[in-house]
């Protein structure tokens, strides 16, 4: 039997062959990306305990689908030839490999924006009512990329504080007593230091705050700015808390060189709720007790703690109570449901800051238990 092949491919067999490719495209990248924000997702669902984060993943992940079911499904699907695709089976080096959740969201985030880039493309390649479509896709992918941000900003910070048990801190505007107290309290035990000075000059205020952040950093303990985010930037300290009259949290956002632990003081469910909205890595929660560092605060006493962590329990924010809390009544701030405990007279008001730090951070590892 003789076969006569014509001498050229008509034109239209071509543009059904290409527009085939196009949707092998379009449906292998949708999958891709369905699969890696589904990564995402899960990461702060379960990783961060975050609703906030895993509802925008969530929603990406619906208006993703939404989005693609504007397209023929039909022709997507009878496009698909998993057992023809010459990619199926390649693979490179260290490919499926992830050392711990972070590295398969990092790899997700960036599966998903490859993805979103390629289906922008060839939606727009469709040409038609395909190119609106192609433009939503493009905004997801710049959605993508801000809340891969906001999930780093929020989870680095947040991976580092969730150890604190024990929070100090040195209220003081004297440099030689700011440092010989962080070197005691760092031999006590303290896991995190906050330097609050608030009336001391700029440059004597940077120069101790470089030495407080060298000795934390050399122990191994988390140094907290409060109030100025510019001096914490600049000493290269871990993190700084702001007030409810302090610069906001999203400004404070914009300054930071690196991700920073940022705490917000609240004193009431009106300020946890507004607080919450901007995730900070935790706030505080008080005075619980009456406190002769700030003698004109009303104390909120244990019910605030008690509603305030319920609250936060699916935050993925942290807590710490704070105001008046001593060895003595330590054990009923705890039980009444707070993650963390800052001290301040408690501490740096006694002969031996020392001896005074390790009996609460005693307390703390044995009720945390």
């Amino acid at each position: 039997m003789i076969f006569f092949y014509p001498a050229e491919i008509p034109a239209c067999i071509i543009n059904l062959i290409m527009e085939r490719a196009v949707y092998r495209i379009i449906d292998a990248n949708f999958n891709r990306a369905r699969e890696a924000v589904r990564v995402i997702e899960e990461y702060c669902r379960f990783g961060l305990n975050s609703a906030a984060l895993s509802e925008r993943a969530k929603k990406l992940r619906h208006e993703l689908s939404a989005c693609l079911n504007e397209l023929d499904v039909g022709q997507l699907l009878s496009s698909r030839d998993t057992i023809g695709d010459v990619g199926v089976g390649k693979t490179v080096d260290k490919q499926l490999e992830r050392s711990d959740l972070k590295s398969c969201f990092t790899a997700g985030c960036k599966r998903l924006t490859e993805a979103l880039r390629t289906l922008t493309e060839m939606t727009s390649a469709l040409g038609g009512q395909n190119r609106s479509i192609a433009k939503i896709l493009e905004k997801l992918r710049f959605e993508a990329y801000a809340l891969e941000k906001d999930i780093v900003l929020f989870s680095e910070p947040a991976e580092k504080f969730k150890h604190v048990g024990l929070y100090v801190i040195i209220s003081s505007n004297l440099p030689a007593d700011i440092i010989w107290l962080t070197q005691r309290c760092v031999a006590g035990g303290a896991d995190c230091i906050q330097l609050r000075a608030k009336d001391i000059n700029d440059d004597t205020l940077c120069a101790v705050a470089v030495e407080f952040v060298k000795v934390c950093k050399a122990a191994g303990v988390l140094s907290i700015i409060n109030n100025r985010i510019d001096v914490a930037v600049a000493a290269g300290a871990d993190g700084v808390h702001l007030g409810q009259n302090d610069l906001s949290i999203e400004l404070a956002r914009k300054l930071q060189l690196a991700p920073l632990i940022i705490g917000n003081s609240t004193h009431s469910l009106e300020q946890l709720h507004s607080a919450c909205e901007v995730n900070p890595t935790y706030v505080s929660l008080g005075p619980v007790f009456d406190t002769v560092t700030k003698p004109t605060a009303k104390p909120v006493g244990l019910d605030y703690v008690r509603q305030a962590t319920k609250y936060l329990t699916d935050t993925g924010i942290a807590n710490v109570a704070i105001g008046g809390i001593t060895a003595d009544n330590v054990e009923e701030v705890l039980r009444a449901g707070a993650g963390m405990i800052a001290v301040c007279s408690a501490v740096t008001r006694v002969e031996d800051p020392m001896t005074a730090c390790r009996t609460l951070k005693e307390k703390i590892s044995v009720l945390r238990k």
